[in-house]
Order: C-alpha cells, then structure tokens, then sequence
C-alpha cells in the first residue's frame, strides 16, 4: 500500500463479482485527491475508471471476462437506426456544465434504478446527496463534467463524463423510463461520440464491455471499437486492437 496526503493505494481481493453471480473478482483501487488531466488520460489508456476521486481497475486472477473498450471517433460513421435515434431528441435541450447535486438529480438516480432493479434485477442502489456528491461530482476537476438531458423542462437524463483534449471518458449515465421511447440511453452515447467529432477528441471510452452479457454486452452496437489486450501498469505500454 503506498500512501501521502494525496493518494491512497489498494486492492480488494475475492470481492463478490458485480456480473457474474459464480465468479470472485480482485479489484485495484487508487485515490487520488488530485489528478490531472494527463495522469487521467494515462489511465483511461489502460484501462482505469473514475468515480469521484476513487479509481479501479480489475486485475482478477482467474477471469479476463471484462474488456475495456473504446470508440474510434474518426472511423464512427452513424447508423440509420442512429440518426433516428437522434431526430427522435431533436426537442430534447442538451447542457454541458461541471458536475452538480440537486434534488431533482438524486430522484431521477432512484428512480432509474428502482426501474433497473425490476427489469434486470439490479442489487438496489438508494443514494442520498451526500453520496452522489462523493461519486460523480468530487474529482472532476477541470475535466470533469455532466451532460442533462431536459425535456418538456424537466430533468430526463443525466450523463457523467471526463473530457480531455485527446480521449473522453463516459462515465455514468441514468434517465426516466417515462421517455422511454426517446431511447435516452443510446441518444447519450451517441451524443457523447457527436460531441468528441466536434472537438477532434480521437477516443471514446466505454469503460468494460462482456461479450453477450444482459448489461453490458448493448456496448457492441457502438462498432468500430478498440479492444485493450494487455493488462498494463502504468509505466508499460498498452496493446489495442480493433475488435473484429
């Protein structure tokens, strides 16, 4: 464990697998009170994932299940289905700001996974401000932001990003089921690859994809896509490669 006033450094071993109810996982954590963009970028590279000032990467022994992934923005070309996706949106007001807590932000993340808990059976995840405010709004620094999605003024969606000069990171996204025929979901990934075109950003990450998983496998449908083949530490070179 290595350890100052600004990091803290750990792993959790034989930790109940979060995806797969028969498998253990071994879970790297790193906190970091201050991180900054080029260190994040270094991590996104190879495989770490933020929430709040906690990082993680998993480094199980037994299970290479979960395969971090990104978006090559350059090569991403929208779909038919996509665009129809998107003219579906074209009322709904998209704000890009740092992150934020409100009450109307704690109700919609309650209420999207007391859905998820009944369509997927999710474990239940009840947050309160206090909570929310360590998850998703300390460590964004000047990277860090959120992405609302109103409609009919009123709070639908909400999406937690990193966005850095050369790779964003999407994070965390949740949105009412009430809309659900605006597809809140998918619009959130597509308008996070329509803001990297804008911006010249070359790389979407989507965190971990499992192939054919009821929650996670929805992350092939966002093809081209880049597969990391290594496991790295932080000073060894990453592997990608295109995902076939």
């Amino acid at each position: 464990m290595f350890r100052n006033a600004q990091v803290l450094e750990f792993v959790e071993e034989t930790k109940e697998c979060s995806y797969f109810k028969d498998k253990i996982c071994d879970i790297r954590y790193k906190y970091m009170e201050h991180c900054t963009s080029e260190e994040q970028l270094k991590m996104l590279e190879r495989g770490w994932r933020r929430f709040g000032n906690m990082h993680f990467v998993p480094e199980c022994k037994e299970c290479k299940e979960c395969k971090t992934i990104r978006i090559d923005v350059n090569k991403f070309t929208f779909s038919k289905s996509q665009k129809r996706v998107f003219n579906k949106n074209k009322e709904t007001e998209v704000y890009i700001q740092k992150p934020t807590v409100t009450y109307e932000h704690i109700d919609l993340f309650n209420k999207y996974h007391e859905e998820m808990s009944l369509k997927k059976n999710w474990a239940e995840n009840i947050i309160d401000v206090e909570e929310y405010n360590n998850s998703y709004v300390n460590g964004a620094h000047n990277y860090g932001k959120e992405i609302l999605y109103f409609r009919d003024n009123k709070l639908v969606g909400v999406a937690l990003c990193d966005i850095l000069p050369d790779a964003m990171s999407a994070i965390y996204c949740y949105y009412d089921h009430d809309y659900e025929n605006l597809s809140l979901g998918q619009f959130s990934i597509l308008a996070q690859i329509s803001i990297a075109k804008q911006n010249n950003i070359p790389y979407l990450y989507l965190g971990y994809w499992i192939k054919d998983h009821f929650s996670m496998g929805y992350k092939e449908r966002y093809k081209p896509f880049e597969v990391l083949q290594n496991r790295p530490k932080l000073d060894e070179d990453t592997i990608w490669r295109t995902h076939e």
